[in-house]
């Protein structure tokens, strides 16, 4: 019998953004990067591979290390392998296609797209080389950066680059040449040297041996997008492929940095037109949603399509501890119309289970899908200093931490019946059991204004009051259907309250009353039935 599964779907320590789903055999193989939990930076731990059957994605399987960093010739300089792909190649084995980088990705704009092999799906995969020329010259043509790749019928397609504004529209005037040169590791004569633009998405095919360069890297894509269907979704980063229906569909992450979208062609190469928003980590876009409503704390997101028979599914990353750097792995079902477009889905809790998890029984808090207190800020490559809620961890306790007044807490969606309470657990802050990293606080300058505004608002004090409450609902922004009080204890203790709700499926809200701080461990339903 298949148990529940929700988001984030694989175990609550476990890190993987950047997800790339691939079915290989009767099996679904996950290939991502891989945070530290409460990390300082990107990509801090060696590639590790987890696979699900294909008929039942809540049995998750860990294969363990796939791919360690002190593999690669040039580790340690740099010493982080950042978001990855795998392919099998027409001999029949798996090839993973990675870039390197530093420290908040320093680094990672000026390397080359490398490759491991093995016999295997899950590895353990063993370095193979790096993309090149005929000649052996290794090939650094546009941006080297996340690498996505494609068996097309034989044909070896590698995706890749990046692309940071619209400066280029205007001309490549010196101080876009000079900016470029810093960001990308390239001379300003390599800057010039490209009749189109270093920036922007690329493709080039490969040799059989998955490492010559066999048709020359071209931009898919209208590089200068003014005037284009990418103008208000232009791409960023986080380049990835995917065959449908006899349609190309290029997903990537836009310069909103919170969502994921799509563009679709016949060919693979060209006339690709944009599609729409699959996912935003901050549910922006969704029916409207505005950037100033967001439901959490936004940032990077890269991700693609698992296909499953008749089942699509969007596989995405959110971000906890108040960084861009502790990212966990989340998937939404999708549907492809008939016309081919995809509708932008709702982030939920209950992700691949198909279904609404059981209105019964204790869930860990930290799977809510909805977390702000009105003024989220987003990630922007950024370790924050200033208070709002988070998802965090103390060792193995891992709890939403920081729940000042106003914070809603939203979980999607309970199958309720005959339920006839609701609680937490939950304690009050202090200073003695708050969340603390040893890691440097990073500001990035995108962030400056997002950290001013939360420390102003939230100036961190600790006060402890039995007043503290959580209202329960239903619906964001509905009527209390109960009142959990709280009291002042700073140990983990069990708070409920008695409900009358008709049954049905149903959202599941918090939103916290109180002058103090509090954090919650874990949410409960009971049911009549079960009495």
């Amino acid at each position: 019998m298949k148990k529940q599964v929700y988001n984030p779907y694989l175990p609550l320590n476990e890190y993987i953004p950047d997800g790339e789903p691939h079915l290989f055999g009767d099996r679904v193989y996950i290939y991502g990067s891989h945070d530290k939990e409460g990390g300082y930076t990107f990509c801090m731990l060696d590639y590790v591979v987890y696979s699900a059957p294909a008929d039942d994605l809540s049995d998750w399987r860990f294969e363990g290390v796939s791919y360690r960093a002190d593999q690669d010739p040039d580790y340690p300089n740099p010493a982080y392998m950042y978001a990855p792909d795998c392919v099998q190649g027409n001999d029949g084995r798996y090839y993973l296609f990675y870039c390197m980088g530093g420290d908040y990705g320093y680094e990672g704009y000026s390397g080359t797209i490398k490759v491991a092999v093995s016999e295997a799906p899950a590895g353990p995969f063993e370095y193979l080389g790096q993309v090149r020329y005929k000649d052996g010259t290794p090939m650094r043509r546009y941006v080297c950066f996340d690498p996505a790749v494609m068996n097309d019928n034989g044909v070896i397609r590698v995706y890749y680059g990046t692309q940071y504004s619209f400066e280029e529209d205007e001309g490549l005037t010196d101080e876009v040449v000079e900016r470029e040169c810093g960001m990308f590791g390239r001379t300003p004569d390599e800057i010039r040297s490209y009749p189109d633009s270093i920036n922007g998405a690329i493709m080039l095919t490969l040799e059989d041996d998955m490492l010559t360069v066999k048709d020359e890297p071209r931009h898919i894509i209208p590089y200068k997008v003014k005037g284009t269907s990418f103008e208000e979704h232009p791409f960023f980063e986080g380049s990835s492929i995917r065959l449908i229906n006899n349609n190309y569909y290029f997903i990537y992450s836009s310069w909103q940095n919170h969502e994921l979208c799509y563009a679709t062609s016949r060919y693979p190469d060209w006339d690709f037109v944009f599609g729409g928003t699959i996912v935003s980590n901050g549910d922006v876009g969704y029916k409207g949603r505005s950037v100033k409503d967001k439901l959490n704390m936004t940032g990077t997101t890269h991700g693609s399509i698992l296909n499953v028979g008749d089942d699509y599914y969007i596989f995405f990353h959110r971000l906890t501890h108040k960084s861009d750097y502790s990212r966990q792995s989340c998937a939404e079902r999708i549907y492809i119309n008939e016309d081919g477009s995809i509708d932008q889905v709702e982030i939920t809790s209950c992700g691949l289970n198909n279904g609404p998890l059981e209105g019964v029984g204790s869930y860990p808090a930290v799977i809510c899908c909805n977390l702000t207190n009105g003024m989220m800020p987003h990630g922007s490559n950024t370790v924050y200093s200033a208070s709002f809620p988070n998802v965090t961890n103390i060792g193995n306790d891992r709890f939403i931490g920081e729940i000042g007044n106003g914070t809603l807490i939203g979980y999607k969606y309970f199958s309720f019946r005959s339920v006839s309470e609701i609680g937490v657990i939950a304690r009050v802050e202090d200073s003695d059991n708050r969340a603390f990293f040893d890691v440097p606080v990073r500001i990035d300058e995108r962030a400056e204004e997002d950290n001013k505004r939360l420390s102003s608002v939230c100036p961190g004090e600790f006060n402890i009051y039995a007043s503290n409450y959580l209202d329960v609902m239903l619906s964001e922004t509905g009527d209390p259907v109960a009142r959990i009080y709280l009291g002042s204890s700073t140990t983990w203790t069990r708070y409920a309250s008695g409900v009358s709700i008709k049954d049905g499926v149903y959202p599941l809200y918090f939103r916290y009353q109180g002058t103090g701080r509090i954090q919650i461990r874990e949410i409960f339903l009971s049911s009549l039935e079960g009495l």
